[in-house]
């Protein structure tokens, strides 16, 4: 096990060919979200994090936000255009994929499909030379981990699709890396599996505490197994923070509405003692008292509220009901506060 260390992390992809503008001058631009310089897209951009021994982190975002590109750099499967990469103290910018002593499981499953289970999982240690008596002790009690003792002499083809994905975890473990690095592994599973596998990944990440990097853009599956999250756009970190932090003190109103569902009023600041009154669109307001000490008379503001927080009753806010849609555990409130004030996504436990 190992810890991992990202220092002001860069990824550069090169233009094909460079643009330059009517004075020759470096043109900088905004495409896709990310920036395109004279050098390249940046894809990611001044990337800082540690990853503490035993830790299991996930790095969620929209799609494009540079997470798995970060995932590949650790992994050594991309290079790094800036900054130090360490890991369990070494710095690894330059060392081979095969020399980091990781191991990776990708969105597809990438098993042998003219190999049982079994030789799926010892393959790897088999080219590696080890005995094969240790080989058989790391594969039964990996298979005895993951569930998947039973089916140690199926080829892939006789398996479920949580079943293979079992199989490609199984022979990641037995190789005992310092890292384990997960790209979208339950991608492509369907609703059900994916909850029985990220429960099962989180288990076995406990049992054998192997430092574990996770890229995922379900923000569900992130607070569902996480230690630490951290939130991307545009290829840079917008927080880090537990899955309980994150959720409860969103830094910003991206990551608000990433993670979970908020409803956003925008407002404007009065004074008041003690605090401050947000007064908004609507005219509506509501005094605060934990508005941050910086805050000035007069400034524009936006606050986010989780829709758990709203309940439907006679007295508060004045709105209109304009769709409910019935979702079993939880019914969708489409919501007009006042003209062009609508706010939805608004669960109401029934």
């Amino acid at each position: 096990m190992a810890e991992i260390v990202l220092k002001n992390i860069k990824k550069i992809y090169p233009n094909e060919k460079k643009s330059k503008s009517l004075f020759g001058k470096k043109t900088e631009q905004k495409k896709s979200n990310l920036e395109v310089t004279e050098e390249g897209v940046v894809a990611v951009q001044d990337f800082n994090l540690t990853i503490k021994e035993h830790e299991f982190v996930v790095l969620v975002g929209p799609s494009g936000c540079g997470k798995s590109t970060t995932l590949r750099m650790i992994a050594g499967l991309e290079d790094i255009s800036a900054g130090e990469l360490y890991i369990d103290g070494k710095l690894v910018n330059d060392v081979a994929p095969k020399d980091r002593d990781i191991a990776m499981v990708f969105q597809s499953y990438a098993l042998y499909p003219n190999m049982t289970v079994y030789d799926n999982m010892a393959f790897t240690l088999k080219l590696k030379k080890v005995d094969p008596q240790v080989i058989d002790q790391k594969v039964r009690a990996a298979a005895e981990t993951l569930g998947i003792t039973a089916y140690l002499d199926r080829k892939p083809k006789a398996l479920s699709g949580g079943q293979r994905q079992r199989v490609a975890i199984g022979r990641a473990i037995v190789r005992d890396p310092k890292v384990f690095l997960m790209d979208e592994p339950l991608s492509n599973l369907d609703a059900k599996l994916r909850i029985e596998m990220r429960s099962a990944i989180r288990d076995v990440q406990k049992q054998i505490g192997i430092t574990t990097v996770y890229v995922t853009h379900d923000q569900e599956e992130a607070l569902a197994i996480s230690d630490r999250i951290a939130v991307m756009k545009d290829g840079i970190i917008r927080q880090i923070g537990s899955p309980q932090d994150i959720y409860a003190r969103p830094y910003d109103a991206f990551v608000s509405t990433f993670i979970g569902h908020s409803n956003l009023f925008h407002g404007t600041l009065k004074r008041a003692d003690g605090g401050y009154n947000v007064v908004f669109n609507n005219g509506f307001s509501i005094f605060m008292d934990n508005i941050s000490s910086e805050a000035k008379d007069g400034e524009e503001v936006v606050i986010s509220v989780r829709p758990e927080e709203f309940s439907i009753s006679e007295t508060g806010i004045d709105c209109k009901i304009l769709n409910r849609v019935f979702l079993g555990k939880y019914t969708n409130y489409f919501l007009e506060f006042a003209p062009g004030m609508v706010l939805d996504d608004q669960p109401s436990i029934e």
